[in-house]
């Protein structure tokens, strides 16, 4: 099945929109991108659905303008602002003996039923943490297994019915009436994880500019996800009340400057000091230490690490990150924060990745502050998902693939074999089939008469 996508990252500062689809050889192929800056959202909810939705309906019309396509399915991020985490289990019995993607189906469907979910709130994602299948232990893929009885449990990420609606009404002012909410920090983890790091546990740590997002994978399963309210604007509002300078000088000092190494105060080719315009009066300027910028930069960077390492520790899922810690997003640019975030973290290994590089010749996805934009296009075009219950409440599964087989003509049906009373197909294929014997021996029995 080959499907034209929109993938639409909502984020504080911009917001990006792709339009892709998969090639013949499954690539996926870039066909239209839009970048524009945002305002009207803070600390990941939206707060002006007017404002967003024009900003959403511009970004969508100028990625679409060189795409010349029909999009089949709209893919959104959701920030985990307003979100709640609970566990829930569920259970079928297996009438035919094999388990096919409609118990699959039942089963996750059952879980999500069970579930003790706050009445203002609403599930956007149902993961299963593992299935049970009869007595004979657990599986993360029980397709195609004979089994009489399938369990499984889930972990399920539920949203505020407010946020939700917002984000839709800000959606129908840019004309889109249906889409697909894929949690920020998980489209993120999509895009930077590999397949041994999912499998013995790893922690993703997005980074971005207003909030930082937390999910530990284990396995194909994500078991925990968490939300903390800072990113680099806030390194930007220090620099600002601390220096007594704009936001903007903040934060031309925070990307020309910004590092977690000191300087060598020896090298006399380093800079030392820096000139910052004066809020109230920016035609005066006063001299900064970079020691200073760098200091005001390591403050709060590190107190966001040890707030989310204490994230991690409150989980209870410390000791299943066999893989470590990723960190990706604009904040883990900063030179050095790999060296400090493995302090914080206990000697774990901590490493910045960047997304899966999707070459066009667009954009570069080859950025840690495009990981939620690329792991839109990969949850929106994969090919062979692993199960789930998206945001619509359907399963997510491998799409129906056209067949290349030349067409067979339809095998007689043996005149021994009697249809069911309801089976309408193959009655139609006894019909077609016997078409002719039957009108010769009607004759037959006429000429007897």
């Amino acid at each position: 099945m080959n499907k034209t996508i929109l993938a639409i990252d909502i984020g504080t500062t911009n917001i990006i929109t792709v339009v892709a689809r998969n090639d013949f050889d499954n690539r996926i192929n870039i066909l239209g991108v839009s970048s524009n800056p945002t305002n009207g959202i803070e600390k990941g909810l939206i707060n002006d659905i007017q404002n967003v939705g024009e900003i959403i309906k511009v970004s969508v019309e100028s990625a679409k303008k060189s795409a010349e396509a029909t999009i089949d399915e709209v893919y959104v991020s959701f920030s985990a602002a307003s979100t709640k985490n609970i566990i829930s289990k569920g259970a079928v019995n297996i009438p035919n003996g094999i388990i096919t993607e409609k118990e699959i189906n039942q089963v996750m469907q059952m879980a999500h039923y069970n579930a003790n979910i706050v009445p203002d709130y609403e599930a956007i994602h149902v993961f299963p943490i593992s299935f049970k299948v009869d007595d004979s232990g657990e599986f993360s893929n029980p397709l195609n297994m004979n089994a009489s009885r399938l369990e499984v449990s889930v972990y399920i990420v539920t949203a505020k019915k407010t946020a939700i609606t917002n984000t839709k009404n800000a959606l129908k002012v840019a004309g889109i009436e249906n889409s697909t909410f894929v949690l920020h920090g998980y489209a993120s983890a999509l895009s930077i994880m590999s397949e041994e790091q999912k499998k013995f546990g790893v922690a993703v740590l997005d980074m971005g500019s207003s909030t930082s997002d937390l999910i530990i994978y284990r396995g194909n399963a994500i078991v925990y996800s968490d939300f903390l309210p800072v990113g680099s604007v806030n390194i930007t509002n220090d620099l600002s009340v601390m220096l007594h300078t704009p936001a903007i000088a903040a934060e031309t000092v925070k990307v020309k400057y910004g590092s977690l190494i000191p300087i060598d105060e020896n090298d006399e080719n380093i800079i030392k000091k820096v000139q910052v315009p004066l809020i109230g009066n920016e035609l005066e300027t006063k001299e900064v230490s970079i020691d200073m910028i760098q200091t005001i930069i390591h403050a709060r960077v590190e107190e966001t690490l040890i707030f989310l390492a204490n994230k991690i520790k409150s989980s209870g899922l410390s000791d299943k990150i066999g893989a470590g810690i990723i960190l990706t997003g604009g904040m883990s640019k900063l030179e050095g924060i790999e060296e400090l975030a493995s302090i914080i973290f206990g000697n774990m290994p901590v490493k910045v990745t960047n997304p899966k590089n999707i070459k066009n010749g667009y954009l570069d996805f080859n950025n840690p502050t495009m990981s939620t934009t690329v792991g839109l296009l990969l949850y929106g075009l994969d090919l062979s998902p692993s199960f789930e219950l998206d945001s619509n409440k359907r399963l997510r599964k491998a799409p129906m693939l056209k067949s290349t087989t030349p067409r067979q003509d339809i095998p007689l049906v043996d005149k021994n074999i009697r249809p069911t009373k309801g089976d309408l197909t193959e009655l139609s294929q006894l019909k077609k089939s016997n078409t002719n014997s039957f009108s010769k021996m009607w004759n037959k029995i006429l000429e007897w008469f």
